[in-house]
């Protein structure tokens, strides 16, 4: 068991990130610290407002039937997977540099998100465990 997990997500596409929710819930219920840094067009997703499916666009026409099978498998959605995992601990930051250039200020991001931090921060805290990049 990995006792100290850290994802960078870039992407904001739904099946990278619903890759970093099964990961960080599964990571934080087994009892490991579990921190998220998410940068650039993953910040989109993790703004206020109404959280949209969105599809890389070589499996746009996979959405209805993703969707569906979602449903089917009884998958919660990535931003649930993500409030379990912070129910055990798990962090989720912002990248500081990547908000200031896209104009995202810090009351435009979603409760979900833990504080605006540096690079150089995250990767102290990331020092010593297993990093994913997504």
């Amino acid at each position: 068991m990995v006792s100290k997990l850290s994802i960078i997500l870039f992407s904001g596409t739904t099946d990278k990130i619903l890759s970093a929710g099964v990961l960080s819930q599964a990571g934080a219920a087994m009892g490991s610290e579990v921190r998220i840094f998410v940068t650039f067009w993953g910040l989109l997703s993790f703004t206020k407002g109404e959280k949209k499916m969105m599809l890389p666009k070589e499996f746009e026409q996979m959405g209805p039937v993703f969707m569906q099978g979602m449903a089917r498998e009884h998958v919660k959605s990535w931003y649930e997977m993500i409030m379990e995992a912070k129910e055990f601990g798990a962090k989720v930051y912002a990248c500081s540099m990547a908000c200031g250039v896209m104009g995202i200020k810090r009351e435009d991001l979603d409760p979900i998100v833990d504080d605006m931090v540096g690079a150089a921060a995250f990767l102290q805290q990331a020092e010593g465990g297993q990093t994913l990049y997504i």
